[in-house]
């Protein structure tokens, strides 16, 4: 049983999107990913979390995130504490900032998963540990680092791609997919109906870093936008918090479901599908593209977990 030290320079550090990060930082924690899921393939056991401790606050349901971070601590050694809205006071009996506090005094970093930005920001100006973003409104950074690397196993490389998110172009996983593409020199398109074009504010944000990276960003409701991807990923069309709006979301995103014909307007054979999961067959994507040998679903889901490890061991 090896407890080797995993020492990086992002020791302290929060994770609450990719915007303050640097390419270069970006690409370590891939290379740490890439590290820690050939040790798993290979069996080995490693207590790099021995005598650590992280706060899983979740507001919102999840599979994937929650599995990552409690089997990834887990198996390093470390004691992930699950809390739901029926577990804690957060923003209801005790402010953000005094949980904050609290956890800060007891736990070696926190994971939020909820709603707000604005919460998960508040954690870790004043916890005083790293706080990792496992999904808001705004961001999800754990899920595109997991699908940059899905990315670059398929096709060995990153800049040179070309990837489409087809569907609601203001949801988390899409903006948080644009500002990691613009970082790191991936071209990447929004295929999405006008009235669901990601804000202002994000396009501004992405224009400079995508002048710096060289990569080309597109936003459109025209098919033609798909043409030379390498990978077309979609999401749910109807986000969690949104229920009451299913039948508009619907009736808009109808034409930019990922079927067969759309993954033909790509004009390349070699192009792949992924997902965030979970997924409404039928909807956002047919059953025939899912389960196809294009779909890289699985690859991307098992990597939540690699790249959600690297990530702790990079900031704990």
């Amino acid at each position: 049983m090896r407890a080797e030290k995993f020492k990086t320079p992002f020791k302290g550090r929060s994770l609450l999107s990719w915007i303050d990060w640097e390419p270069e930082e970006i690409l370590q924690i891939l290379d740490y990913a890439f590290l820690v899921k050939k040790q798993s393939h290979k069996g080995e056991i490693h207590q790099r979390f021995l005598g650590k401790t992280i706060a899983l606050i979740f507001e919102k349901r999840s599979t994937r995130t929650r599995s990552s971070f409690e089997t990834a601590f887990g198996e390093e050694g470390g004691h992930p504490v699950f809390m739901s809205t029926q577990d804690i006071q957060l923003g209801g009996k005790e402010t953000v900032q005094d949980t904050a506090r609290v956890l800060g005094r007891m736990f070696s970093a926190i994971e939020f998963r909820g709603f707000k930005q604005e919460h998960v920001e508040m954690l870790a100006k004043y916890s005083g540990i790293p706080v990792i973003n496992g999904l808001t409104d705004d961001f999800h950074p754990t899920q595109v680092l997991a699908d940059i690397m899905t990315l670059k196993e398929t096709f060995g490389k990153l800049k040179g791609l070309k990837w489409t998110f087809c569907g609601d172009g203001r949801n988390n996983v899409a903006r948080s997919l644009m500002i990691i593409s613009a970082k790191l020199g991936i071209d990447f398109a929004i295929f999405s109906p006008k009235e669901l074009f990601p804000p202002k504010d994000i396009q501004d944000l992405c224009r400079p870093f995508a002048e710096k990276s060289g990569a080309k960003i597109q936003i459109s409701d025209d098919i033609s936008v798909v043409k030379g991807s390498d990978c077309l990923y979609t999401d749910v069309w109807v986000s969690m918090g949104e229920e009451s709006l299913k039948n508009e979301r619907i009736r808009l995103l109808e034409p930019y479901q990922v079927n067969k014909e759309l993954m033909a307007s790509t004009g390349k054979d070699s192009t792949i599908f992924m997902h965030c999961l979970p997924a409404v067959l039928g909807q956002e994507v047919t059953e025939d593209v899912f389960e196809s040998p294009a779909s890289k679903i699985w690859d991307e889901a098992e990597n939540r977990k690699h790249t959600i490890k690297a990530i702790m061991l990079a900031l704990i």
